[in-house]
């Protein structure tokens, strides 16, 4: 079934061979969609005809938001933890240990109530892809169940089994890298499409330089792409890490020296940044302009999870960015969409240019710029289409 969708006031296309810009703007524009596949794009006095006609009303259109980075398979509330942070309480990922042992009690049936109830919201808002992470359950069975479940809903499922070192293995590191890199990767990469690791040396909890190069080597040797959790706390190896070792993306990228900005710069390593963190944590947001003014690829991602980042909106993650971190509104939405996208490794979303999916989002206001302009108002929204799966 084809559907015109007309009536759009600014599409961004992330396309320049569309459009206008970075971003590839179109005014006045349609597009049709057919079999869930963007068909055609161009102005709105030349569309063709379909089976379905969907007008939105003289708003701006946007590519759906890709999300690569969340944490959604979680049972128990930390709002205690985030009440304590504004009181002057420092983040160290210790708080972590608290979900997993809610995680590890809850039923199937719980996660996966709590996991649709995000995915709704986030779709809700514009999200139309993510990616999420196991990292809560931290033994065998519970790894393989939070990706199973994750599984169920999006096929960017990531295995972070390496998210910290879990109480019964405390001062056993090495026993539990050994479990991580076997018996627990071998239960989970049927489940996933990624691997992720917290290298974090100025942590108690996470990894050392040479503990995530062996759970990485081991993930990449099983056949999964990698990911990583880096330079969060302080500069450390993680970012350098990753770019060597040739992951798709850097995540958070909070401290990063000079050597690292250039090593983003140099390789095809995305630096994902997640300043809905930096909010919640009363940290250092990451420095945006000094990355892109270097050639790196930036990302936004939400990091939604229960303790350090319990927001499931891109559009205020993107209003931070702009405000915080002196992206333009522009580049802030390409991160956002492309960027997610580029971080993923999958040129089908992101964009809305023919042969993509037609993943599209409805911002209620004439321009893209509104997001940043009016933080906090709901205005953007998953445009649901007929016929479409």
């Amino acid at each position: 079934m084809s559907t015109l969708v007309t009536g759009i006031a600014e599409l961004v296309t992330n396309d320049p061979a569309l459009g206008s810009g970075p971003l590839g703007l179109m005014e006045e524009a349609a597009l049709v969609v057919d079999d869930g596949v963007v068909a055609w794009v161009g102005p709105a006095a030349s569309a063709p005809g379909a089976d379905a006609r969907v007008d939105v009303g003289g708003r701006a259109v946007i590519p759906g938001f890709v999300d690569s980075h969340a944490h959604l398979v979680f049972a128990g509330d930390r709002a205690a933890e985030f009440e304590a942070r504004m009181s002057g309480a420092r983040y160290d990922g210790g708080g972590i240990a608290s979900t997993v042992a809610a995680t590890r009690a809850a039923s199937d049936d719980a996660l996966r109530g709590r996991l649709r109830g995000l995915i709704a919201e986030m779709r809700a808002q514009g999200t139309t892809t993510v990616e999420v992470k196991s990292g809560y359950g931290l033994t065998v069975d519970d790894e393989a169940r939070a990706l199973r479940l994750a599984a169920e809903i999006t096929p960017e499922t990531t295995f972070l089994g390496a998210h910290v070192v879990p109480a019964e293995y405390s001062g056993r590191v090495d026993d539990y890298v050994d479990l991580v890199t076997g018996p627990m990767l071998a239960a989970c990469a049927p489940h996933a499409r990624w691997i992720d690791v917290f290298c974090e040396p100025a942590s108690a909890h996470a990894f050392d330089g040479d503990a995530a190069r062996a759970v990485l080597a081991a993930g990449r040797d099983a056949g999964l792409g990698l990911r990583v959790h880096a330079n969060q706390l302080s500069a450390g190896p993680g970012v350098r890490l990753a770019v060597e070792l040739g992951a798709a993306s850097a995540d958070h990228c909070t401290h990063l020296t000079d050597a690292d900005v250039d090593a983003l710069a140099g390789g095809s390593t995305v630096a994902t940044l997640l300043p809905g963190v930096e909010f919640s944590t009363r940290s250092p947001y990451p420095d945006a302009r000094r990355l892109l003014d270097a050639g790196a690829t930036v990302a936004l991602a939400t990091d939604c999870n229960p303790g350090s980042c319990f927001t499931s909106s891109m559009a205020f993650c993107l209003a931070l960015a702009v405000r915080e971190m002196r992206l333009t509104p522009a580049e802030a939405l390409w991160a956002a969409t492309a960027g997610g996208a580029a971080a993923l490794r999958r040129p089908d979303v992101g964009r809305l240019a023919p042969g993509a999916r037609a993943d599209l989002a409805v911002v209620d206001a004439p321009s893209f710029v509104h997001l940043a302009y009016r933080p906090g108002v709901p205005l953007v929204r998953t445009l649901e289409l007929p016929g479409r799966p």
